[in-house]
């Protein structure tokens, strides 16, 4: 079932996650729907609080990006298939120098920005089955995770946009969360009287 997703100005996007357990209600229909969501959506990730829920939940899947041709053969190699589903996730470390990557987010349509970000983590995180994992990624594939990582901590991309970013932004992200936006895949905007 494709979900609306919600739009920036919501407090649930800037509430921090809970940690969930094998009981969660109806959690393999839930991360089924997620996906369903995201691909409606043509997104690469989407986190629960993007869906109302502040849970530590988010998936991926960075195949999109495997088509473009400014990366090396090895990234796009890296990228195609990449599908994961990441529940109660800790990042343990983040390392390298920066690096500035034009990103966008379902909640923010239309707002692209570049943001900078720490090429390697090492995460710990448990699949939808709950077994955990202890992994280490680099590039694009890192890069997603931390920005869907950032939305169960109630974190948005443009919270690490300069001052003078976030001004000239401002008016913008007003008319998101007004709904004063047209997008292409169901949306749920917080200053709206009625659901769309």
């Amino acid at each position: 079932m494709i979900l609306p997703i919600i739009a920036y100005g919501d407090p649930v996007l800037r509430k921090e996650g809970e940690k969930i357990t094998p009981e969660y209600p109806n959690l393999k229909e839930l991360i089924g729907n997620m996906y369903e969501t995201m691909y409606d959506a043509y997104g690469v990730g989407l986190a629960a609080p993007q869906i109302g829920l502040a849970i530590r939940l988010f998936v991926i899947d960075t195949t999109p990006f495997s088509e473009d041709e400014d990366l090396t053969q090895d990234e796009q190699t890296q990228l195609k298939g990449f599908k994961r589903t990441f529940i109660n996730a800790t990042i343990l470390e983040e390392s390298g120098d920066e690096w500035a990557f034009n990103e966008g987010c379902l909640s923010i349509p239309e707002v692209r920005e570049d943001v900078f970000r720490k090429p390697k983590i090492k995460i710990e995180y448990q699949d939808e089955n709950f077994k955990t994992h202890l992994e280490e990624f680099d590039g694009l594939v890192a890069r997603v995770i931390q920005h869907e990582y950032d939305h169960i901590d109630g974190i948005l991309f443009t919270d690490k946009l300069s001052t003078l970013k976030k001004r000239l932004i401002k008016s913008r992200l007003n008319n998101i969360s007004k709904g004063n936006i047209s997008v292409d895949y169901k949306m749920r905007f917080p200053a709206m009287k009625k659901k769309r």
